[in-house]
């Protein structure tokens, strides 16, 4: 893709650093795309498939680390926060979340194309697409996206958790996963050893997704280790 064609999503509320950042990025042969808030930023997201992200935290919805946080669910995009806040901990917390880079405002366009042209690199040297929001496997369907659950182009409703659970399974599709790591990163660090909670929730899973939950196609137990997502 040449660098006219890319995309650049500007997620920020402020109006004369929107106009800034367009006139800036075109005038650089790139195509801006600008939303004021957050939650119209992830549906432009998904909709419209940005090479790369420019993202404020302070928007009037959401903050911006929930945005970096739920398009990371389902995209490897790359993210450039743009922010007033200059705190070490700020900037930890937006990169712990998912962005890629960090600049603070007041900041200086040809530091910021730098570092967009340093992402859209590692982005292309890691995958052809930063994106993979439909997930299939037999007659599951997953729009990670918006998270949406089909089995059978019927939709199943998952609980929050189970829905999560899900996810972790999808990242590692076809790969064992330890039952410490899907706790760790479903409930939290401290209930790494809290096992009857996996199970529980694997048994609601397999209710709603198998055809037979007694012999899973699906969710598959590694006896004692974990459980892997078969993909064929």
């Amino acid at each position: 893709m040449t660098q006219t064609q890319q995309k650049i999503l500007i997620v920020e509320d402020e109006p004369e650093i929107r106009r800034f950042l367009r006139v800036s990025l075109a005038e650089h042969g790139y195509l801006p795309l600008e939303a004021a808030e957050g939650e119209l930023g992830i549906a432009m997201a998904a909709s419209e498939k940005p090479d790369l992200i420019i993202l404020d935290l302070g928007l009037p919805d959401i903050d911006g680390t929930e945005v970096a946080q739920r398009i990371r669910e389902w995209s490897a995009v790359p993210i450039i926060v743009l922010s007033c806040r200059g705190q070490e901990t700020d900037k930890v917390a937006a990169l712990d979340m998912g962005a890629d880079d960090y600049l603070t405002k007041p900041f200086g366009v040809q530091e910021l194309l730098a570092r967009m042209r340093v992402a859209l690199r590692n982005c292309a040297a890691r995958s052809d697409s930063c994106y993979e929001t439909i997930f299939t496997a037999g007659k599951l369907r997953v729009d990670i996206s918006k998270h949406l659950v089909f089995v059978d182009d019927v939709e199943v409703h998952l609980t929050p958790i189970e829905y999560k659970l899900l996810q972790e399974l999808i990242k590692n599709a076809g790969g064992l996963v330890t039952q410490q790591s899907l706790l760790r990163n479903v409930w939290g660090p401290g209930y790494a050893k809290e096992g009857h909670y996996l199970r529980v929730y694997m048994g609601a899973l397999r209710r709603k997704l198998e055809e037979d939950p007694a012999q899973p196609q699906y969710l598959i137990t590694e006896p004692g280790v974990g459980y892997r997502l078969k993909v064929n």
